[in-house]
């Protein structure tokens, strides 16, 4: 199978896989028990308004209307009414609170790859010595430990007792949030604060930026990376008795060059994988993380409507998150097929 034809049938793959996403979605909130417009009103001493919300947000359509309703909607970004006050669309919401979920992620997963790395390689490298031990004790308590626990260590030591770095939200109340680059009046802005703080050429905010991002990115990362450290570490110990690793120290190179540069080449596509597959995992932790940290992610957001029983908010946000997952995956899928043509055959 050429690689074209591997792309096409993955993509093919994952269009049905997302379709039967939806559907879920769809069916398991139209399931759970209660009335969200009787919650919304506490009490039903008002009928005509409550009527009147139902109507306003197609729940008193048939469910196979609401069903298509719902996916035709979706194909044109709409993902419904908020039932908070206000009726705000769900994806414009959505599209507020998501850069902040998504940079927690990118930085939690680099922080995560790096400290299971270079453990794993560590960890390989002292084979059944005293360091192997440790660090294989180090990986299981990381990913053992429960995220908010972690999290709110770190809260009281640096945090509250060291004084160090911010123990909750995005930025500080006195800082702008940062407006990304202007180009001829246009203003360019990803939401990310770390890249457009550097698009904004202000470093004070950039550092700010990495000082509130450090704790909930450092307590997801450190629990992920238990994961990368034990699966680092077994492929590293086959890589390095294989022929070309020992032909590589034969020719006089350096160790450094023959762990990182020959052995860790090859022991790294699993971790690749790996680094899709626990996207989702890094996601859910978000959720938690971001709500020990007040961190104004999707997690939170999430939180905050589950609260409210806003079933339209529960339902664009999974959406969004399990459509992310599913192209995260595609991504990493079609990459893996690239550097490793067996996987094609």
């Amino acid at each position: 199978m050429t690689l074209r034809t591997y792309i096409i049938s993955r993509i093919l793959l994952t269009i049905p896989m997302i379709f039967i996403l939806l559907t879920m979605v769809f069916i398991i909130v139209r399931v759970l028990p209660g009335d969200p417009v009787l919650l919304h009103f506490e009490k039903a001493e008002n009928p005509e308004a409550m009527e009147e919300m139902r109507r306003e947000l197609g729940l008193d359509k048939p469910l196979w209307i609401q069903y298509l309703d719902y996916i035709s909607g979706l194909f044109r970004g709409d993902l419904g009414k908020s039932m908070a006050p206000g009726f705000e669309p769900v994806a414009q919401q959505i599209f507020s609170a998501f850069p902040a979920t998504l940079e927690l992620a990118i930085f939690s997963m680099i922080i995560a790859v790096l400290i299971g790395i270079f453990f794993g390689v560590e960890a390989a490298k002292a084979y059944n010595k005293p360091t192997d031990h440790a660090i294989r004790i180090f990986g299981i308590v990381t990913y053992a430990i429960p995220v908010f626990f972690l999290g709110m260590i770190f809260q009281l030591t640096l945090g509250v007792g060291l004084h160090l770095l911010p123990v909750g939200l995005r930025k500080s109340p006195a800082m702008d949030a940062p407006v990304g680059l202007n180009i001829g009046g246009a203003q360019f802005s990803t939401g990310l604060y770390t890249i457009d703080s550097l698009l904004e050429g202000n470093i004070y905010k950039f550092v700010e930026s990495l000082r509130y991002l450090f704790l909930p990115s450092l307590t997801l990362g450190l629990v992920l990376s238990g994961v990368f450290i034990r699966l680092t570490r077994s492929n590293m110990l086959e890589t390095l008795r294989l022929d070309f690793v020992t032909a590589a120290r034969a020719r006089g190179l350096k160790e450094r060059v023959v762990t990182y540069g020959y052995a860790l080449r090859n022991a790294f596509l699993p971790v690749l994988t790996m680094m899709g597959l626990q996207f989702a995992t890094l996601l859910g932790g978000a959720i938690l993380t971001e709500t020990t940290f007040s961190w104004p992610g999707l997690g939170r957001y999430i939180v905050d409507r589950i609260n409210f029983r806003d079933y339209t908010a529960i339902q664009g946000a999974v959406v969004v998150f399990g459509i992310f997952v599913s192209i995260v995956s595609l991504v990493v899928d079609l990459l893996y097929a690239y550097l490793d043509p067996r996987i094609r055959l």
